[in-house]
């Protein structure tokens, strides 16, 4: 089992709660994960590029590149 190297963002501003000093990151999966300590808001790498592939009409639970 490998642990997972967490740390912490300086100067970084919660989007949700706006509490500064309070972000930390670390990588699941080769993602890019945020997680504010306080309010527990978060944001993967992949949100946004999943988004850029979604219709508004579909339902998508991820998508597929083979390398």
């Amino acid at each position: 089992m490998t642990t997972t190297r967490k740390r912490f963002i300086a100067g970084a501003v919660c989007p949700e709660c706006k509490a500064l000093d309070t972000l930390m990151l670390w990588q699941e999966d080769q993602v890019e994960v945020v997680e504010c300590v306080k309010c527990g808001h978060h944001k993967r790498q992949t949100d946004e590029q999943v988004a850029r592939h979604v219709r508004p009409e579909e339902q998508v639970i991820g998508i597929f590149h083979p390398q």
